[in-house]
């Protein structure tokens, strides 16, 4: 089953972003992606709180959550659709939904780990100014695979990937921004990290370049790690998209030959 990450370089932009996300997409499936994953905050990404928050969609009637529902359809894609600003009343969060090949919503996840950072005479990110934490670990079924969900900041985090893989995950799909700060040094460290101890496919899908007049770079570098560790698919450092044919026989045998899960005792 093949795999598409699409790489963007979104800004405040949401009608141009979605698009260009609806170019890459339809470009995705033309080349036989089965299931496409944008990157997060694919609709806008600012750098100023109030117009992120203000791009908010109400799940699931949004506009935005509407298009992607049609278009999932149309294509007969699964659509995982990296993350937008999901409004609910006052509150605000950072939610991945899933579509499947019928237009319909399989799933919704609120990414649990906010990238709170401040460091002295340098960068602050509070993500926690901008939505709220979500509680629940996400899982949905594509064809062959049980797939996880997770956002960004959240691959730091390996007893979520974790609970995840006890769930029954073959994949993990990870839409992110990271930082070009910490990207270089981290994004393959943990990304691989992950797929290697999980025992899984990782799909992690990121923005990249410049937004916010400039002020603030993304990593990019989006790849499909299989669950030896090994990178299948990277992409360069411009917009576009890596897709790869990802196989469930690979993963039990890889579980089989190295039964860690057997191994656990703590």
């Amino acid at each position: 089953m093949k795999f598409s990450a699409i790489q963007m370089n979104s800004q405040d932009d949401k009608s141009f972003n979605c698009a260009e996300a609806e170019r890459l997409i339809r470009a995705a499936a033309a080349d036989g992606a089965e299931l496409i994953v944008l990157p997060e905050y694919f609709a806008c990404l600012s750098g100023d709180d109030d117009v992120q928050r203000s791009s908010g969609e109400v799940f699931p009637d949004g506009a935005i959550f509407q298009w992607l529902k049609r278009l999932a359809g149309e294509l007969k894609v699964y659509l995982h659709a990296g993350s937008v600003v999901e409004r609910e009343g006052s509150d605000r969060y950072n939610t991945t939904v899933v579509f499947g090949k019928e237009g319909q919503i399989l799933t919704r996840y609120r990414k649990i780990h906010l990238f709170d950072v401040e460091v002295p005479g340098g960068i602050t990110y509070l993500e926690s100014a901008r939505v709220g934490r979500g509680q629940e670990v996400v899982t949905y079924r594509a064809g062959p695979f049980t797939v996880g969900c997770a956002i960004c900041y959240d691959i730091r985090f390996p007893e979520l990937f974790r609970r995840l893989v006890d769930k029954g995950c073959d994949v993990i799909v990870l839409p992110a921004a990271f930082t070009l700060q910490t990207g270089k040094d981290h994004w393959d460290v943990l990304v691989r990290a992950r797929a290697i101890e999980c025992q899984t496919y990782v799909v992690a899908c990121g923005q990249v370049a410049t937004h916010a007049g400039g002020s603030k770079s993304s990593w990019g570098h989006s790849m499909i790690v299989d669950p030896w560790g090994t990178v299948v698919a990277q992409a360069s450092d411009t917009v576009g998209a890596v897709t790869s044919a990802l196989d469930k026989n690979y993963v039990d045998a890889v579980r089989r030959n190295m039964p860690i899960a057997n191994h656990r005792v703590i």
